[in-house]
């Protein structure tokens, strides 16, 4: 399947909201914790399956810049110095169809975790 072309990207600083619209109607609102969680890093998504790192405690997490790398991809600059994640269009419109179910698992996965731990 095919993506569709991102046409707008906006960054809402109060909000803390990544807005993108792409050319077959979809719009999306990815807030910034949400993003930084769900990096396309290898800092976060490990180097092969199941090596994945769970990032925590970015509920306050912003983004101070959203560069352009070529005509695929976006950098999001954290303010809490992560930046090394190329966010594909593509991605960005899989963060967005899927958000229910990702944050849904990515929850689960914190409770997991506190459980766990014991807390």
């Amino acid at each position: 399947m095919v993506t569709p072309t991102l046409e707008e990207i906006k960054l809402r600083v109060k909000s803390r909201l990544l807005e993108v619209r792409y050319s077959d109607g979809a719009r999306y609102e990815l807030p910034f914790e949400y993003l930084r969680v769900h990096s396309p890093s290898a800092e976060v998504q490990g180097h092969g399956p199941g090596q994945e790192v769970l990032v925590t405690g970015k509920q306050d997490v912003r983004i101070t810049a959203v560069e352009p790398v070529g005509n695929y991809a976006v950098r999001l600059l954290f303010d809490d110095g992560h930046d090394s994640g190329l966010y594909t269009f593509a991605y960005l419109h899989e963060l967005g169809a899927q958000q229910p179910q990702k944050w849904q698992r990515y929850i689960a996965r914190v409770e997991a975790e506190k459980r766990k731990a014991g807390q």
